[in-house]
């Protein structure tokens, strides 16, 4: 049971904030709702910009990392589809270096020349290292609009097309950070050992005088019902063949988002699952291959991934991987297997919620889906899932017509 308090602000921050008498050390953390599915089409990869142009300097602060450093603390951010993510780890008797930094950034960023074009030169080098010039590096580029045809998750984090980011106005990135950097749409979360009255004073002191903004209200295209089997291959410049099967699944608040996360633990999880043993032990088809969901907060994706094993046929794994999805779609689960996956799921999150950078992350990313609660909530929730619901979910996304195909073929003159 991760404990937690909650209150707003005046400008509409909502403030969480965990007491954990046992560490020495503080978390600020500040999760902003905005993400990839909040771009324009035309301007794509501005919420990974602001990743890096959140550290380029703010109007009372020329650099942000020092000042932390010396607080003895340390920083990081990520950006995904859905929200953008910023952190600080620090002694807690330093705390307020952490808010005092965060809440200049909130207030206003230098918006200098210097800055955009620094961070915008880092973003593109970036985008070619990481997507252009690495082996499978461009695969969710090609992938996400194979699958996504009206949603805004058919572009990566990283944007489009480099020319977005290259074009980029000054004037562009500051209506987007008007629009979406501000108190009413941000959540901000603390944890350490403090004090409940003295963390609102010192968060209003901070944070109360910053102009609340206007929650913008997000209406997003929903995505058609995938009828049909879709297929893309792609040739590149990479060590051997693989393949990664994209089926439709629900959203992050559905009832089966769960037994989805499940069922690809079942399927493909680690050593012991049961495309592993199947297609890399036993027939050698594969050097590795995973199942996973992408875990979005609009409708996802459940993944199966890998790579051939030299010789082996894109027709080959296909007939075999077939044969392992209708095993799953015809029979029941046997309760040791299910008993097994459940063990393993409980152990991790057990793991994860001794980190308190993570019990942190959590009840922000909780309670932006409508309740850090939540978090407390996800046992039971595993605990509901039997072998039916397994079969009946299995049943739901593994189908043929709901399945985008990518294959990346190496070169043959390679």
């Amino acid at each position: 049971m991760i404990t937690f308090e909650r209150f707003t602000l005046e400008n509409g921050l909502k403030v969480i904030f965990h007491k954990d008498v046992t560490t020495p050390m503080a978390v600020v953390n500040t999760l902003y709702d905005v993400g990839a599915r909040d771009e324009s089409e035309d301007k794509t990869g501005f919420a990974h910009l602001f990743e890096h142009l959140m550290f380029g300097g703010s109007v009372n602060i020329p650099e942000f990392d020092t000042p932390l450093q010396l607080a003895g603390g340390e920083n990081n951010a990520f950006t995904s589809n859905d929200i953008t993510n910023y952190y600080n780890v620090l002694p807690v008797n330093n705390i307020e270096t952490a808010l005092w930094l965060e809440s200049d950034r909130m207030l206003s960023l230098a918006f200098t020349p210097k800055s955009l074009e620094v961070q915008r030169a880092v973003v593109i080098e970036e985008f070619k290292q990481r997507y252009l010039n690495q082996p499978y590096g461009d695969v969710w580029l090609e992938l996400r609009p194979l699958v996504y045809k009206e949603h805004p998750y058919k572009w990566a984090t990283i944007g489009k097309e480099l020319s977005h980011i290259e074009n980029a106005t000054m004037e562009d990135v500051k209506a987007f950070f008007k629009k979406h950097y501000c108190p009413s749409n941000a959540i901000l979360s603390i944890a350490g050992n403090l004090e409940l009255v003295d963390v609102k004073s010192k968060v209003e002191k901070w944070f109360g005088d910053i102009p609340g903004g206007k929650k913008t209200v997000r209406s997003l295209p929903k995505e058609p019902k995938q009828t049909e089997f879709r297929e893309k291959i792609i040739e590149r410049d990479v060590p051997t063949d693989a393949f990664y099967y994209a089926f439709r699944m629900v959203d992050r608040l559905h009832p089966d988002y769960f037994v989805a996360d499940t069922l690809s633990d079942s399927l493909g999880r680690d050593k012991s699952s049961r495309l592993y043993i199947r297609l890399k032990k036993e027939l050698d088809l594969v050097s590795d291959i995973n199942a996973y969901i992408t875990g979005s907060n609009d409708e996802g994706l459940f993944m199966i991934s890998g790579k051939l094993n030299d010789g082996v046929t894109f027709k080959q794994l296909d007939d075999a991987l077939t044969e392992e999805l209708e095993k799953i779609k015809n029979d029941l689960i046997p309760k040791e297997e299910l008993d097994r996956i459940m063990i393993k799921i409980r152990t991790s999150r057990t793991f994860e919620e001794q980190g308190l950078l993570s019990r942190a992350m959590n009840l922000a990313t909780n309670e932006l889906l409508g309740d850090a609660n939540k978090i407390n909530e996800e046992d039971a929730e595993y605990k509901k899932i039997n072998s039916e619901a397994i079969l009946r979910v299995a049943n739901n996304i593994l189908q043929k017509s709901n399945c985008s195909l990518l294959k990346v073929k190496a070169n043959s003159n390679d």
